[in-house]
């Protein structure tokens, strides 16, 4: 990242809303749609398979060139940039509600936009999602209670490299 800073701008969600069909329709899950760098900015497009299943360089070069294609008919950003398409890694950020259930178990740190309780920095292991759906299940690291973030507070949420991860993700 540039200046280890990630910049949300108005037409990443633009971007998004795009290249999200196109993506479904070949196989894959949109993760993340990002802009990072200020003078010599990068689009990162994050994306997985949708079986879930290893992302492969092949995978990714698909992706860009579909991307590609379709980024220069629709010109939703201004100027010049770098397309980076990358799988989600291991470690990887948790953007969709469905991430939280799925990585249940799983630990995890997250950031959320506001004080929730007066903290915005939690790190523990995932729980799930409430009964409604509409908040993230956190067993916190620090004080061993169950936290329920609102999805909608959530500024960044990311799992943890521990051993129980990679073995996971070795079946």
């Amino acid at each position: 990242m540039a200046g280890g800073v990630e910049r949300k701008m108005g037409g990443t969600d633009q971007v998004q809303a795009i290249i999200e069909p196109a993506l479904e329709s070949m196989g894959y899950e949109l993760v993340r749609v990002a802009m990072f760098g200020k003078d010599q900015p990068t689009l990162q497009i994050m994306a997985e398979r949708s079986d879930h299943g290893d992302m492969t360089v092949e995978d990714c070069a698909e992706i860009s060139r579909a991307v590609s294609a379709i980024l220069d008919v629709e010109d939703p950003i201004p100027g010049t940039y770098t397309l980076e398409v990358s799988s989600p890694g291991i470690d990887r950020p948790l953007t969709r509600a469905g991430d939280y259930e799925r990585f249940k178990g799983h630990e995890a740190k997250v950031e959320t936009r506001d004080p929730l309780d007066g903290r915005r920095r939690f790190k523990g292991v995932l729980a799930g999602l409430s009964e409604d759906g509409g908040a993230a299940l956190v067993a916190v690291d620090d004080t061993g209670e169950t936290v329920a973030i609102p999805l909608a507070m959530i500024a960044r949420a990311k799992l943890v490299l521990t051993d129980a991860l990679i073995a996971a993700n070795d079946r």
